[in-house]
């Protein structure tokens, strides 16, 4: 049994941008991918959650991972929106631009460096080396929790 959460780290991999780094989550949580849409904001709500969007008669939450990540965000900017799915509903993530989809054998995956952010560590699941750079990959689940936090 311990081993079906490793194989689930192996497979096709959707990458993103977020200022210049590269992250990746895997594609069976991916629902779709989607232009900025009309935000609507949510009255006191954590500075993470942008607001609402309406796709498609779906209420969608908007979670800008560069704020969860510690950095700033302005939403005047360019970006894209991953719609993933949690038990709780759909989320957006919000991301500077996709880039591409990763295909990854789980023997390639190494362990989280310790020199990771503090903001970052507990959304990274595990990090893959590309031969331009560092892929993180994120724990979806980790990064929808915090609707928990909000509803408290």
């Amino acid at each position: 049994m311990g081993n079906d959460t490793v194989s689930l780290t192996s497979g096709q991999y959707c990458g993103f941008k977020i200022d210049g780094e590269q992250f990746a989550i895997s594609v069976e949580d991916v629902q779709e991918v989607i232009k900025p849409q009309p935000i609507t904001a949510i009255p006191l709500a954590q500075n993470e959650i942008r607001g609402l969007i309406n796709l498609r008669g779906q209420i969608v939450t908007c979670l800008s991972l560069k704020v969860l990540f510690g950095k700033t965000d302005q939403l005047d900017r360019e970006y894209m929106n991953i719609i993933v799915k949690g038990k709780d509903g759909l989320f957006a993530l919000l991301v500077d631009e996709v880039t591409d989809i990763i295909d990854i054998d789980k023997s390639q995956l190494e362990s989280t460096p310790s020199t990771i952010s503090h903001h970052l560590k507990k959304y990274v699941s595990s990090v893959y080396k590309k031969r331009n750079g560092l892929v993180i990959l994120l724990n979806v689940k980790n990064l929808i929790e915090l609707k928990k936090e909000m509803d408290l």
